[in-house]
């Protein structure tokens, strides 16, 4: 019976045998996904993918119309004065939905689409109203164009377009506030002035004899008795001290205060009028 060898000799043996030693070799689908360029993939972006820049309007080719002429853009026009003075969407909407060509009437500066067929775009807005005791004059109102647009001209171009339409309709001024673009509107020719107050609606059928005759309603007189023929008995001395008569009543508040004797001063830096909310406001106006 042959001897047993040492057990740890023989684990040794086969330890150490080359036979046994398996090879360290990557499999050859792992060595494709490590090495492979389907791992590293460029980062390019599909140029058909990526957002084109919308264009800047020619300014040549702006235009101005009545909103009431596009009531399509009626919703475009509301947002974009909302940009600017938030307000409820249906009460904008209603304002804007009061523009005719009897004045109050809304003028949008409408920039060409660039894609084929569809509605221009609304880059601005002003609103022109009729003024009280002046009707060769108009009230600027509501002034806005768009943010992404602004200092680049369409400013100027919307002032000249109102200028030419209400030039053509035989006005020969036009009226506005500001609260901080003097500068802006000086530059177009306008120059400080007095308050005005515009019409809220106007009709053919009322002469401006009546409409002046609004802010200045009379105060509501007793209707005096009808002298009596029959004898009158002598009236009593009345008793006690005499009681002075009640002071006068005051006139009625109107829509506005009444203007005062001479304009108040004001600069292209201070000013003696005010808004509703008691800010600063500055009056101009431009012959055209």
């Amino acid at each position: 019976m042959p001897p047993r060898g040492d057990p740890e000799i023989q684990l040794a043996k086969l330890t150490l045998d080359p036979t046994h030693q398996p090879e360290l070799t990557l499999s050859p689908r792992l060595d494709e996904l490590t090495l492979g360029s389907a791992c590293h993939p460029e980062l390019t972006l599909d140029p058909a993918r990526q957002p084109e820049e919308t264009p800047v309007p020619n300014l040549a080719e702006l235009t101005m119309e009545p909103v009431h002429c596009r009531p399509e853009l009626l919703d475009a026009c509301a947002d974009l004065i909302n940009e600017q003075w938030p307000r409820s969407r249906a009460s904008r909407l209603h304002s804007l939905g009061q523009s005719s060509d009897a004045f109050p009437l809304c003028l949008m500066l409408l920039s060409p689409h660039p894609m084929p067929g569809a509605p221009p775009i609304v880059v601005g807005h002003a609103r022109l109203s009729r003024v009280l005791d002046r009707p060769q004059s108009l009230l600027v109102e509501t002034v806005v164009v768009a943010r992404a647009l602004r200092g680049r001209g369409f400013g100027r171009r919307l002032m000249e377009g109102l200028e030419a339409f209400a030039q053509a309709r035989g006005f020969h001024r036009l009226h506005l506030t500001t609260h901080d673009q003097l500068h802006f509107y000086a530059h177009l020719g306008y120059h400080l002035g007095e308050p005005v107050q515009g019409l809220v609606f106007t009709s053919r059928r009322l002469p401006a004899t009546l409409l002046s005759a609004f802010p200045k309603a009379p105060f509501p007189q007793p209707p005096s008795k009808a002298p009596s023929l029959t004898a009158q008995s002598a009236p009593r001395a009345p008793r006690g001290p005499l009681v002075p008569p009640p002071p006068p009543l005051p006139e009625p508040v109107t829509t506005l205060p009444p203007p005062p004797a001479g304009p108040l001063p004001q600069s292209l830096l201070k000013t003696q009028y005010q808004d509703l909310r008691g800010c600063p406001i500055f009056w101009m106006e431009k012959d055209i």
